[in-house]
């Protein structure tokens, strides 16, 4: 492979923050944060709206996420309570 033009591979933790479970795994995306994971070594995070822990294909159960306040301004706007 030539040197310097593949981005770095390396272990990242994914943060569900709708429901707050996190994933360790290996990627090439970039974030400014870090975590301490369960392993005691901390690592860079990356936090992503959805998951499978929240997905309602796979929890069986409907589950809002409002990230942008969509909902809020559809319930104003249509005076729905």
């Amino acid at each position: 492979m030539k040197k310097e033009i593949h981005p770095e591979y390396r272990k990242v933790v994914f943060r569900d923050t709708a429901s707050g479970t996190m994933y360790l795994t290996r990627s090439t995306v970039s974030t400014k944060e870090t975590i301490k994971y369960e392993d005691g070594n901390e690592y860079p995070l990356y936090d992503v709206e959805i998951s499978s822990a929240s997905h309602p294909f796979f929890t069986g159960k409907q589950t809002l996420v409002d990230t942008a306040g969509r909902v809020e301004r559809f319930r104003k706007k249509y005076n729905i309570k």
